[in-house]
């Protein structure tokens, strides 16, 4: 029988979260760095971020490789820390396992990620790419009698299927999704998503962006439509980006002001349409969109390493390292953007994180 949702997680979710897409900290010989993962996971929650997202695709699938076998250690590593915050705060943090492959491996994940406390699962349909929309929905129902579903429409470039709007018609009629991460990084598909959650009159559906191209923009912006039940409006509330694995201090404050501008209504400051393109030059850098982000995974680990988080940037795979000229744009959105970054904040807080 499914989980459902706990009321405050909901209503946590609903409301607007930073949630990290985390790293996997290694060591040089790429075993797992228990004592720089626990930092990060301490980085993020002591940052402000209302939850995290682990065993996702900046953690790097690979960690399900049974000669690897970091995946159910990552998970109850992360939710130590979870727990251990958790007990001297009065806001519950979200806790939200990713979940990918074939039918039978995502439903075993769904329930090790239930067994383990998560709330949600991020559902990922690569390996689906090529399969029929009905054999894609009745993966989704079949996984959502586990655990309740964080719907997600992954950049093709990195791998997702193009999903029409009638796959979300469909998607959102499963009860037990409550959450959906917009990332196609396409005006057209995403707006898919939002129409077809506005269309089914799903205000129990979170929208979160992870299209890290936009970001501030769909943290901003009203989305309108007619349907059936007349108009609806609905919006992006928060974020579950690999961009916000680093300077992750900035996008609370960030995310915060996006709130306040929304409840105050009224016209969009030019300064946020400034910081709408700053934030995304800086992401071009980092998730190297210039290589058609061939480096994104390190370089989301060669800002930690700067900021003496990780010791080094290396992935599971050997070959996965930042591209030609990638660390230069690194040092250019860090020269013309310094106030969006969190250096200052880790430095004043980084050997407690680290002491174990």
């Amino acid at each position: 029988m499914a989980t459902t949702l706990d009321p405050r997680i909901a209503e946590a979710l609903r409301r607007g979260l930073v949630i990290p897409a985390c790293p996997l900290a290694l060591t040089a010989q790429r075993r797992m760095d228990e004592r720089r993962q626990r930092a990060l996971f301490r980085y993020y929650l002591a940052a402000g971020a209302g939850g995290l997202a682990v065993g996702v695709h900046t953690t790097q699938f690979a960690i399900r490789e049974p000669h690897i076998g970091l995946f159910k250690p990552l998970l109850q590593l992360a939710a130590e820390e979870m727990n251990r915050h958790a007990s001297g705060q009065r806001k519950p943090i979200v806790r939200i396992g990713g979940i990918c492959g074939a039918t039978p491996q995502a439903l075993a994940e769904a329930n090790l990620l239930r067994e383990l406390g998560y709330h949600a699962g991020l559902l990922s349909l690569v390996v689906l790419k090529d399969a029929d929309e009905d054999k894609l929905i009745d993966h989704c129902y079949r996984v959502g009698e586990v655990i309740p579903i964080f719907g997600f429409y992954l950049n093709p470039e990195l791998g997702g299927p193009v999903l029409p709007y009638h796959f979300w018609q469909r998607l959102v009629e499963i009860d037990n999704v409550v959450a959906i991460k917009v990332a196609p990084f396409n005006r057209y598909r995403s707006q898919d998503v939002v129409r077809a959650v506005v269309a089914a009159g799903r205000n129990d559906i979170a929208l979160y962006t992870g299209n890290d191209d936009n970001i501030v923009m769909d943290l901003l912006t009203p989305f309108r439509f007619d349907s059936s039940k007349g108009k609806g409006e609905r919006r992006i509330v928060g974020g579950l980006l690999g961009q916000w694995a680093v300077w992750t201090r900035k996008a609370v404050e960030l995310l915060e002001e996006c709130h306040r501008l929304v409840a105050q209504g009224g016209n969009v400051p030019a300064e946020m349409l400034r910081r709408s393109v700053e934030v995304t030059d800086v992401n071009a850098a980092v998730f190297d969109a210039a290589n058609g982000f061939a480096g994104c995974i390190p370089g989301v680990h060669e800002i930690l390493r700067r900021q003496g988080l990780l010791e080094g940037i290396w992935c599971l795979n050997p070959n996965e390292t930042l591209s030609p000229g990638q660390a230069e744009e690194i040092d250019r959105v860090y020269e013309a953007y310094p106030h969006l970054n969190d250096d200052s904040f880790v430095r004043e807080n980084r050997d407690q994180w680290l002491r174990g």
